[in-house]
């Protein structure tokens, strides 16, 4: 079998983690390692003297453990560093016995679909927006990707160009569009004048919280306020007729940051430097900015990811992992 494919199982398979980003995992430009004997797999890329992992081994309880020992003796073998990144809590806590040096990195968000509705007053600015979009002439409609693809690169585009001359397409810990797996994806387009404003790709969700996740977004510099809530909208609505259980909103880094949930042997130092990023470090990620939209809808989960070092922890190690994303 080939590695996507035994990885694409695996996540489907085995998702013991509960892992709500775990389908990132099959983005072009990552690597699979899959030890002989074992089943299961270990999503990672390389950057510089480090491979960074994505998330826990997709594997079954019994091998979860020998396959990150596997890994481990892997990355000795490349003379490599490792840290991990996007870690679930049940992940957390084996890593820290491992030896590891776990923090707590963010937050990922979640809505029930079952009776989810944007009645009353709490949801009346968001209602307002939507509405303001939809007046503004926005149609929005599930798409494939054939029909709209060259209007999104196009999009990708004007939208990357808006961020400033040196801004870089992020990899690795966003979605992606196309490749193999693009079959498994959802696409929602908002159209003005026939023309595409905004897009949003959805990706599959497996474990306890099932359903799907709000991935990748773009949209128009100068389209009309409301234009991606108005979209999200559409695709709950689409998902939970389907019987969907969950929207998921992804993982935030230093979002959600808690001391009660920081892993014994975790690095104090390090929490303090999350901190100092929630607080002022708008210019490394808009952290702030994508807790506002996701808060707009009231999300009733909120699960703490975590970054592992096999060491301590460094920035060192942490810029690695910005590395693997392309943001420098």
């Amino acid at each position: 079998m080939a590695p996507q494919e035994t990885l694409l199982r695996a996540i489907q398979d085995y998702p013991g983690s509960n892992n709500p980003s775990s389908f990132l995992a099959m983005n072009e430009g990552n690597c699979v390692f899959v030890a002989p004997g074992l089943p299961g797999a270990v999503a990672y890329r390389a950057a510089g003297d480090h491979l960074v992992q994505f998330g826990g081994p997709f594997a079954p309880e019994e091998a979860y453990e020998p396959l990150l020992a596997a890994f481990e003796a892997f990355a000795v073998e490349e003379d490599r560093r490792l840290v991990a990144v996007q870690l679930q809590g049940q992940d957390a806590r084996r890593y820290a016995r491992r030896g590891w040096t776990v923090n707590q990195v963010g937050a990922s968000y979640a809505v029930e679909l079952a009776g989810f509705s944007l009645a009353g007053t709490r949801f009346m600015r968001l209602r307002n927006k939507i509405s303001r979009a939809h007046r503004a002439g926005l149609v929005v409609q599930e798409a494939d990707l054939a029909q709209w693809r060259e209007a999104m690169a196009d999009l990708d585009r004007q939208w990357l160009g808006s961020k400033g001359e040196h801004a870089r397409q992020l990899e690795f810990l966003v979605g992606q569009y196309g490749g193999a797996a693009q079959r498994h994806r959802r696409l929602f387009v908002g159209l003005l004048g026939g023309r595409l404003a905004g897009y949003i790709s959805y990706s599959p969700v497996y474990g306890d919280r099932p359903g799907w996740m709000h991935d990748l977004s773009r949209r128009r510099p100068d389209a009309a306020p409301g234009l991606m809530e108005a979209i999200n909208r559409t695709a709950m609505a689409h998902f939970r007729d389907e019987g969907a259980a969950w929207l998921h909103f992804g993982f935030t880094p230093f979002t959600g940051l808690d001391s009660g949930v920081e892993q014994p042997g975790h690095s104090p130092g390090f929490a303090c430097f999350m901190r100092l990023l929630w607080e002022y470090g708008e210019a490394v990620y808009p952290a702030r900015t994508q807790l506002a939209y996701k808060e707009k809808w009231a999300p009733q989960v909120v699960l703490p990811e975590y970054v592992a070092f096999r060491g301590p922890a460094t920035l060192t190690g942490f810029a690695h992992v910005f590395r693997a994303c392309n943001a420098f």
